[in-house]
């Protein structure tokens, strides 16, 4: 990211926005800075390159701060309000659009209190039956209206993400038990098989769709009174092209995840509840099985990276207890 120093220097002070103080926050992700000031949210994609995202070019992030504003957009547009470039004038000087060369691209936000976030409201045991009602109603509307995309999905898709799987968590042999990883995959295998008709069935008849991709509680928020989607995955079509019922696994599997299942399956009776056709919910435990051990490998390198060890022993505790859980989901315990 040594490139882009000069960028996050102009969008850290305050007089960048047209203010000679102020305080401007910076929230760190794996992939994107977000600088606050006042009311708005300036989200810088970092210049960085994992397996499903590749941000190094300055034509690949510009082309992913446009993607991310049309696709957020039809969850939350009154959150998400445009892309601005930031150039350098002739005197050397960084400004946002008009003349110049193009630095670098922003995507601009409605600035919302993190209390508003879904994964606080949970900690703060504020979420409850009637948010769960409207959530599964604004999550089946969305699913409605996504875009059918049948050259994803089925169980091709499902084999790749098992073997990802697989392999990250093998990452992590200090924190994970090899032999737990082993029996989690072999049943994974054994459910993928005896679903594959199932999951080819649906992905024919339009249930794979252009969806959120990343629909956990840390991306969903309190919004003018209404739960809004956002953040949802831009960077990749396989990640973001899947079975509507493997996107709603992620949340399904995160409100379990934070002790809150009554809510998980409330929020499960109301998305079906809303639908427009009746849902096959069979490959439901492979999905919730899937997300819980995407998140405990997400978690063990989490683990590892702290330096206080009280955190990494926590965000070791949760990793594991995932990976148990992803297991006892194929073998039908604790759905919702």
């Amino acid at each position: 990211m040594q490139d882009q120093q000069e960028v996050i220097a102009f969008l850290s002070r305050a007089d960048s926005y047209g203010e000679a103080d102020g305080c401007v926050e910076r929230i760190e992700t794996h992939g994107s800075l977000v600088f606050l000031h006042a009311g708005r949210a300036y989200k810088l994609k970092r210049a960085v390159a994992y397996a499903a995202l590749d941000y190094l070019s300055l034509k690949r992030r510009e082309r992913a701060c446009r993607a991310e504003l049309c696709l957020n957009r039809r969850t939350a547009a009154q959150l998400y309000r445009e892309v601005r470039s930031i150039r350098r004038t002739a005197d050397g000087r960084l400004h946002f659009d008009g003349e110049g060369a193009v630095l670098d691209w922003v995507v601009v936000m409605r600035r919302f209190p993190q209390e508003a976030l879904f994964e606080h409201l949970a900690g703060a045991g504020r979420l409850g039956p009637g948010l769960m009602d409207e959530l599964g109603a604004e999550i089946a509307r969305f699913h409605a209206a996504a875009e059918i995309t049948p050259a994803f999905g089925g169980p091709l898709a499902i084999r790749q993400v098992i073997a990802e799987n697989r392999q990250e968590l093998g990452r992590y042999p200090e924190l994970l038990d090899g032999g737990t990883l082993e029996a989690l995959h072999r049943a994974t295998l054994e459910s993928l098989e005896a679903l594959a008709g199932t999951l080819d069935r649906r992905r024919r008849q339009g249930r794979v769709r252009r969806c959120h991709g990343d629909l956990r509680l840390a991306n969903i928020c309190l919004f003018d009174g209404r739960p809004t989607l956002f953040d949802g995955i831009e960077f990749s079509e396989r990640l973001n092209c899947i079975d509507v019922l493997h996107d709603l696994a992620f949340l399904l599997m995160d409100l379990r995840h934070h002790g809150l299942a009554d809510l998980a399956t409330r929020l499960l009776r109301s998305y079906l509840a809303h639908g427009t056709e009746p849902e096959d919910c069979r490959p439901l435990p492979l999905f919730l099985s899937l997300r819980a051990a995407t998140r405990c490998f997400t978690l063990a390198g989490s683990a590892r990276r702290q330096r206080d060890p009280a955190q990494a022993a926590d965000k070791a505790r949760q990793a594991m207890a995932l990976l148990h859980q992803a297991g006892a989901y194929l073998r039908g315990d604790g759905l919702p």
